[in-house]
């Protein structure tokens, strides 16, 4: 049975003013049996049914009150209901039966299917299924594409303070750090040893060494900053979700206990992935490595190509677990374990979903960094051509001014990514869990057709 507002199926409404489940006009006791009713009970002695009745079936619809000869009263005006009835053959009949007063004649319809206003909830005029409740950036139902980038964005614009507060202090932290870094401890002569055709292999070996602990380093804080974000945003699109607003400290208290589990996810599912590549590229290596051939050059690749694969799919496949150890409290195995669930039998709309919000986030992180970069460059270093060389001094200047547009770029990315990541898993739960159902209850809503207005929409 279905108990959607709104729904009553065809032919179990009541018809002419019958209250529902009350019993129709019985037939009367008395009526003998006899050829026209071989399956009636004998009558009991004394019936008085009078032989002048009208033979069966020869009933028409009355045309006005007994007598008089005045046309019915015209019918109720239209009711609220699902739609205008399918179309009839001429008089009124409907898959065979008579016009008036049957299964489809201006005479009001049985089960739905009569005339405007007549019960059953047909008539009308169609108007849809109701709407969705959307007492949030989303309306609680499973979501399309465009809606799922268009709530990480109302969230952003709705939300701003605390969102943008939140990208800006976390981008600024790291970024300040990595700064000092670059300019105090890491060391950038690499870039000139690798350029240069002259050096030796020990030297390269030395510079490639310092080129990838300098880059593991900022890669390291990137991910830090990346990971305290992803859990302040969470819970800052999950509020908004509901309509209800979030300080951003009441977003850390919330995200604080989850923290260190969350850093712990990256990090794994990290280590898994460099461990698929190189599990793909070692045959190679060791080919290369004793015959020198080009045949083991060829295995790295390939096998390079077959652990990004994999690495791929099971990213994929853990995406949701970020979301879900936020917002469910539960631990790393219990988290990817959540994740597996519902990416199950969606796992290419999931990664065409996350490789849009990726591929937007870069497009809008480049269009900001390329011009502070290039502005470094002219205000910093030996101008735009000696940065591409890569023969150019990154002084400070130019790493504070670079600095400044990748704090803009992630203060802008960063809500983009994790709102996607978080609306995303709704969706999914939504569609597997009924989801929806709990978040309605949760904003204190009426159900399908109730919404409330989202604060600055």
């Amino acid at each position: 049975m279905n108990d959607t507002p709104g729904w009553a199926s065809p032919g179990s409404a009541p018809s002419d003013g019958q209250e529902p489940g009350a019993p129709g006009p019985a037939a009367p006791a008395d009526r003998p049996a006899g050829p026209d009713r071989p399956d009636a009970e004998p009558t009991s002695p004394g019936t008085k049914w009078s032989k002048e009745q009208p033979p069966p079936g020869q009933w028409s619809a009355p045309t006005g009150p007994a007598g008089t000869g005045q046309a019915p009263p015209p019918p109720p005006p239209p009711g609220p209901g699902w739609g205008t009835p399918p179309p009839g053959p001429p008089g009124g009949g409907y898959g065979g039966y008579p016009g008036p007063g049957g299964y489809g004649g201006p005479g009001g319809g049985y089960g739905g299917y009569g005339a405007p206003g007549g019960h059953g909830g047909w008539g009308g005029g169609w108007g849809g299924p109701p709407p969705a409740a959307k007492p949030g950036v989303i309306p609680l139902r499973p979501l399309g594409v465009g809606e799922i980038l268009d709530g990480a964005v109302s969230t952003m614009r709705t939300y701003w303070r605390t969102v943008l507060g939140i990208s800006l202090t976390v981008a600024v932290f790291t970024e300040v750090i990595v700064v000092l870094l670059q300019g105090l401890v890491l060391d950038d002569t690499s870039s000139e040893v690798l350029n240069d055709p002259d050096a030796t292999l020990s030297e390269l070996s030395d510079a490639l060494a310092d080129t990838t602990l300098n880059s593991s380093v900022v890669f390291l804080l990137s991910l830090i900053g990346t990971v305290l974000a992803t859990a302040l945003l969470t819970t800052v699109t999950s509020r908004a979700v509901l309509g209800k607003p979030v300080t951003t400290a009441e977003a850390w208290r919330d995200a604080r206990p989850q923290v260190l589990k969350l850093f712990g996810l990256i990090l794994l599912l990290l280590l898994i992935s460099v461990a698929l590549l190189t599990a793909g590229m070692t045959p190679g290596l060791i080919i290369t490595a004793t015959a020198n051939s080009g045949a083991g050059v060829a295995l790295t690749a390939l096998g390079f190509i077959a652990g990004g694969v994999v690495a791929v799919w099971l990213w994929v496949r853990f995406s949701l677990a970020s979301p879900a150890l936020m917002l469910e409290k539960q631990g790393i195995k219990k988290a990817l374990g959540r994740s597996v669930k519902l990416v199950r039998g969606s796992w290419w709309r999931v990664f065409g979903i996350q490789l849009l919000a990726s591929v937007i986030a870069g497009v809008v992180a480049s269009i900001i960094v390329i011009p502070f970069t290039l502005l470094a460059a002219v205000v910093g270093g030996d101008g735009i051509g000696g940065f591409l060389a890569g023969t150019g001094d990154l002084g400070w200047t130019f790493l504070v001014v670079s600095g400044i547009g990748s704090v803009i770029g992630s203060m802008i990315t960063f809500p983009i990514t994790a709102g996607v990541t978080v609306l995303l898993y709704i969706d999914r739960r939504i569609r597997r869990e009924a989801l929806d159902l709990e978040l309605i209850r949760a904003a204190g809503t009426r159900g399908p057709g109730a919404s409330g207005a989202v604060p600055g929409s």
